[in-house]
């Protein structure tokens, strides 16, 4: 499938401020069936130190440096992909890593090791996943996917433009969230079974929502022996494939922040966004907002 997005932030003060160092993650991760058309990143102010690189993640982010007063920082990206076939990403297994519990190999469960714990599971978390272990009947991918259809059927989605992921007893507890909020649930859940698993931020090819404004997307990713990190969406309740582009993937939602900085002084600021996705088949669909921050 082919995606082309056009991404403008721009952040405006009230008064001049001295802008600190920015992280820009907005590039597709490298590797697997997608293939980088093109991408372009435009910056105004003109940053006077812009550097492309690979963070410990390996994101590939854009670390920027300014000099002198500004009262906005405006990035916009355009960005053309090729994401493959949707037959690409379908995981294979061996027979030996099929079942629950997992026993990663040992060439891979020390680099995995920060991905298999987070904050203590609440018991909520733990019956659950004790619960959909049981009616998967111990199989790794059935788990998986009665985890991704539990979500799906039972968190009511919402759009919430702005502020941290709620915790999974939140998430449980409210029986709604939005997609930052079913990932957190979704990768807390792994860990209660034993899977490693990140946060993932990027584009998606249609809302889960019936709406026409377009958003940042998030989803999880779950590590498969021999077949490597494989993405669930429990807002729609599908397997990733296809139809996402991912931008970033961290232990948690901090690592995968689009853009991520400061600036100096005492001025109020003001966000407003812009993104437009279209895909192969020329579907398109824009959103503009604003929020204080």
């Amino acid at each position: 499938m082919r995606i082309e997005t056009d991404h403008t932030t721009t952040y405006t003060y009230s008064e001049p401020v001295r802008l600190g160092p920015q992280t820009v993650r907005l590039r597709p991760r490298p590797g697997g069936p997608l293939s980088e058309i093109h991408y372009q990143l435009e910056v105004d102010p003109a940053p006077s130190v812009r550097l492309e690189c690979l963070d410990p993640a390996g994101n590939r982010v854009v670390r920027l440096q300014f000099i002198g007063e500004t009262r906005h920082l405006c990035l916009t990206t355009h960005l053309v992909v090729e994401t493959g076939s949707a037959a690409e990403y379908v995981p294979v297994l061996d027979a030996a890593h099929r079942l629950l519990p997992l026993s990663y190999p040992a060439a891979e469960a020390d680099p995995l090791a920060p991905y298999l714990s987070g904050p203590p599971a609440p018991p909520a978390v733990t019956q659950l996943a004790t619960r959909l272990q049981e009616r998967a009947g111990g199989d790794l991918l059935a788990y998986l996917e009665c985890l991704n259809q539990w979500i799906y059927a039972s968190i009511v989605r919402e759009i919430r433009p702005t502020g941290a992921p709620q915790t999974p007893s939140e998430t449980l507890d409210r029986g709604r969230g939005a997609c930052r909020d079913q990932t957190v649930l979704f990768v807390a859940l792994c860990h209660a079974a034993g899977l490693a698993a990140r946060f993932v931020s990027g584009y998606q090819d249609r809302s889960a929502m019936e709406t026409d404004r377009r958003y940042l997307h998030a989803w999880p990713e779950v590590y498969l022996p021999g077949a490597g990190w494989y993405g669930y969406d429990p807002t729609r309740g599908i397997a990733v494939a296809d139809g996402h582009l991912p931008l970033a993937a961290a232990l948690d939602p901090a690592g995968t922040l689009p853009v991520e900085g400061s600036y100096f002084g005492t001025a109020e600021s003001r966000m407003e966004f812009l993104l437009t996705i279209q895909t192969d088949a020329h579907q398109a669909g824009a959103t503009r907002t604003r929020s204080g921050a």
